[in-house]
């Protein structure tokens, strides 16, 4: 059913390749030569046929076939751009749990005192700000003060690791501080919901510390609600890394979704927005095996 919607909305979408491979400039563009691309590329092939090549092709082992535009295969361009996103997305979701959880459960302990408060009011904008537009506020920030902005050439980890961490710290603070956000205030609702169940209360008449019946046993039980929103937020953060790409000039697959999509390049496009179900449908998949390693009242056989 989503193979049929990206295709569906692909296909609707103003616009012809044909008129971008060939200069993009239709007046001196002649009708033959216009033509003659349309058939090559099989646009004047039912929709039908079109789709089903194209979910042959994703399940041939080409995935998606190759680029429209400049003939390269869809595979050599995720092998190339995925490590990249991966970074990013494996940066934000580490900072944003290192960050996050420790801060829900500061806001649960100091319920209704200052450093709660605080916390509350720096979860809010993280959670209202949009990340395109934080990203820009960065950028900006960075210009005037440090007259530093993004290399030109985008370096791997491997190569140059200063340079890559210099470029990809800034995106990644901008995604995990919404991520985080999500994570501190459903962290901070389940500890206070958890310290009034009764099995706490009598960890507390067995003469346990505090910090051990927090962190033991109210957080454990407390981090199945946070485990579930990571997976589901897992989309949110896809999303995000289109966006802050785009704007950082990161060559991740974010990025070459935007580029993809302006040339009307269907099947790179297609295939990505498929590739990015599949990493979701992963994560929840790897979100629901992980909840017997919190609860032991999980069992899975």
């Amino acid at each position: 059913m989503g193979s049929l919607i990206i295709f569906g909305i692909m296909r609707v979408l103003p616009g012809d390749i044909a008129i971008v491979i060939l200069g993009g400039e239709e007046e001196v563009i002649t009708p033959e030569a216009l033509e003659n691309l349309r058939i090559q590329l099989g646009l004047y092939d039912p929709l039908w046929l079109q789709y089903l090549k194209w979910l042959w092709s994703m399940i041939n082992g080409s995935f998606g076939g190759t680029s429209l535009v400049d003939s390269e295969p869809i595979r050599n361009i995720i092998a190339l751009r995925m490590p990249i996103t991966a970074q990013l997305a494996i940066m934000t979701v580490g900072l944003s749990v290192v960050v996050a959880i420790p801060t829900g459960v500061i806001a649960a302990v100091k319920q209704d005192k200052w450093p709660d408060y605080v916390i509350r009011i720096i979860l809010v904008g993280g959670l209202s700000i949009p990340s395109f537009w934080a990203g820009l506020l960065i950028l900006l920030f960075l210009l005037l003060t440090f007259r530093w902005v993004p290399p030109i050439v985008f370096q791997d980890l491997w190569e140059n690791p200063i340079d890559n961490l210099m470029v990809m710290v800034w995106p990644t603070i901008v995604m995990a501080w919404n991520f985080a956000a999500y994570i501190a205030r459903v962290t901070r609702s389940n500890i206070l919901e958890v310290m009034r169940q009764d099995y706490i209360r009598t960890a507390h008449s067995k003469g346990l510390k505090s910090n051990t019946v927090l962190w033991r046993h109210a957080l454990k039980n407390a981090l199945i609600p946070v485990i579930t929103l990571a997976g589901v937020y897992l989309g949110t953060l896809m999303g995000g890394t289109v966006i802050l790409e785009t704007v950082f000039g990161i060559p991740g697959i974010g990025s070459a979704v935007i580029d993809t999509v302006i040339r009307r390049d269907y099947p790179v496009v297609q295939s990505l927005a498929m590739l990015f179900i599949f990493i979701i449908m992963l994560a929840n998949l790897f979100v629901d095996i992980s909840y017997g390693l919190f609860d032991p009242r999980i069992k899975y056989s």
